[in-house]
């Protein structure tokens, strides 16, 4: 749910006021004073098998960390199954999604299996778009050793759109700031970060939109940053305990209820055909897809500071702004630098790429040094934000002009997949992804648009290793292929000066060529040509 800041006068303040308060008749509302009793990671201890192995695994390496890429979508609902399962002392998971459904509940059972045998959890998630999760959350919260918190949640705890939309009206300054983190850390000595957030969509478990995602697993010295960063945002004062809401919480009983019906969902899981096929597919932990080798490289985490969530510590006179960004605004400069240092070519990846005019200058300014620059992002018929894709294609000829290098994600086999709004319905792009001169890597949560620059907090790491990048970069080769992305290209025209945009694709062994975004309807296009001229791209 994507939500602008709104700008109003006060009459539309004064009815969203009236609305909320009609809505707050009986419904939660947020105690802002309540008691938050800090904590941390806990220190990494090797006494499992499992951390005795990546003990001297990252001992072997001194400096270096290691990763497994998880490209696959079974792979990395998998491995974050095995990791639960394999935790001895803590798990600290941070998402902008936790979602409610069959891979949502199965990770919320793994987790509480952990917790039942003494595992610390604590759990973090952005509130935005919490809805039939809360039954669950308040239950979660009710076990011992399971800790759930909200960032930047709304003041009354009505999850109606109606509701939402009113608050967003009041306090939209703040409410429009979302966390859009990802990490899943295990025993303090491994992680996941990367794009993926938990639901069916990401792990090809559900019937509706899969996104196509990737993820690193990750061990050696960046994991205590990573663990650092998430107990900077669990300590922060824009998370709250799911208890701050002023209503009946859950008791061992409800506990008890929702541990009965996790147990139930997770036995009816093992026996689907999808659990079926991931027995077959992933036999041998965690990352089958590699077993048993790591890519090693100097590695450095990546983060905005939970302050940026806080209207009031970046919305700043122009004297204080650049010293208050440089301590809030931590990941937009180093993935610049990192960008910077390019000589021969950047690959990005990005579902949702709107780089603005500054942006653009700067990409044009790479290519004109000699950089070749290649760009993976969404097409509009496999885009789930038809409003975003209005704000790329305003810049697209322009960079193709530059020679930069377009590839647009096409639906699953090449089938148009949309509604009456354009939105995808098979297969849509989520990874956020770079490649520097084949060796130097980010992955993260950052999209390359306005709202992961200003308004989302965002996480990622940035590696030095050749051999990763290679893996990325095969990633980006299979996803760019005739048969899974269209290549957007400059023709001459015969009745213009003016080059014409020309989609190609194939279809088995027959080209396909377009002369509009491919796979919609006209009135779609015209909706998107319309956002395309409308003033809203800093939202985003």
């Amino acid at each position: 749910m994507k939500i602008p800041s709104p700008h109003f006068g006060r009459l539309a303040r004064l009815l969203a006021l009236l609305a909320s308060l009609a809505l707050a008749g009986g419904c939660a509302t947020l105690r802002t004073d309540v008691p938050k009793q800090p904590s941390t990671s806990l220190p990494p201890v090797a006494d499992t098998p499992s951390t005795r192995y990546v003990q001297e695994e990252v001992a072997a390496h001194r400096a270096k960390s290691g990763f497994r890429p998880l490209i696959s979508n079974t792979n990395a609902l998998m491995s974050r199954v095995v990791l639960a399962d394999h935790a001895e002392h803590s798990i600290d998971l941070q998402y902008y999604i936790f979602a409610n459904d069959s891979s949502g509940r199965l990770i919320a059972q793994r987790l509480l299996a952990a917790a039942d045998r003494g595992v610390r959890v604590r759990i973090l998630l952005d509130d935005l778009d919490i809805d039939s999760e809360d039954n669950l959350l308040d239950a979660l919260d009710a076990h011992p050793n399971i800790e759930v918190r909200l960032f930047n949640p709304f003041r009354v705890r009505n999850r109606s759109v109606f509701s939402k939309m009113g608050q967003f009206l009041i306090e939209g300054r703040r409410l429009n700031r979302r966390m859009h983190n990802k990490s899943f850390i295990v025993d303090g000595m491994q992680a996941i970060i990367g794009g993926r957030n938990i639901g069916d969509a990401y792990f090809d478990a559900g019937d509706e939109v899969h996104f196509r995602d990737l993820d690193v697993l990750v061990i050696g010295p960046v994991v205590p940053s990573i663990s650092s960063m998430f107990d900077a945002y669990w300590n922060s004062d824009s998370a709250f305990p799911v208890t701050a809401y002023e209503a009946n919480h859950s008791t061992p009983q409800d506990l008890a209820q929702q541990r009965e019906a996790l147990t139930r969902d997770a036995r009816a899981f093992a026996e689907s055909d999808y659990a079926q096929a991931l027995a077959e597919d992933l036999p041998n932990g965690p990352s089958a897809e590699r077993q048993g080798e790591w890519y090693w490289g100097l590695a450095t985490l990546v983060a905005d500071a939970p302050e940026k969530a806080d209207p009031e510590k970046t919305d700043v006179s122009k004297e204080k702004k650049r010293a208050q960004n440089d301590r809030v605004l931590l990941l937009g400069p180093q993935v610049q630098a990192f960008l910077d240092s390019a000589s021969k070519q950047a690959l990005l990846v990005s579902p949702y790429f709107i780089p603005g005019k500054t942006g653009a200058d700067y990409l044009i300014g790479l290519a004109q040094r000699g950089v070749v620059i290649k760009v993976l992002t969404n097409s509009l018929s496999a885009t789930d934000e038809p409003e975003v894709h209005s704000g790329y294609a305003r810049y697209r000829r322009r960079l193709l002009e530059a020679g930069v290098d377009f590839f647009e994600l096409r639906p699953a086999s090449g089938q148009p997949q949309q509604n009456a709004y354009g939105t995808s319905s098979g297969v849509s792009l989520h990874a956020k992804t770079m490649v520097v001169d084949h060796r130097l890597v980010y992955v993260g949560s950052m999209n390359l648009d306005p709202r992961s620059q200003v308004l989302n907090t965002e996480m990622g790491v940035i590696v030095d290793c050749p051999e990763l990048a290679a893996s990325i970069e095969r990633f980006f080769d299979r996803a760019t292929t005739p048969a899974n992305a269209f290549h957007v290209v400059l023709e001459p025209s015969k009745n213009s000066k003016t080059p014409k945009m020309v989609w190609l694709a194939t279809d088995g062994d027959k080209t396909l060529r377009y002369d509009s975004d491919p796979d919609v309807s006209v009135v779609t296009r015209m909706r998107v040509s319309l956002m395309s001229i409308l003033p809203i791209e800093g939202l985003l």
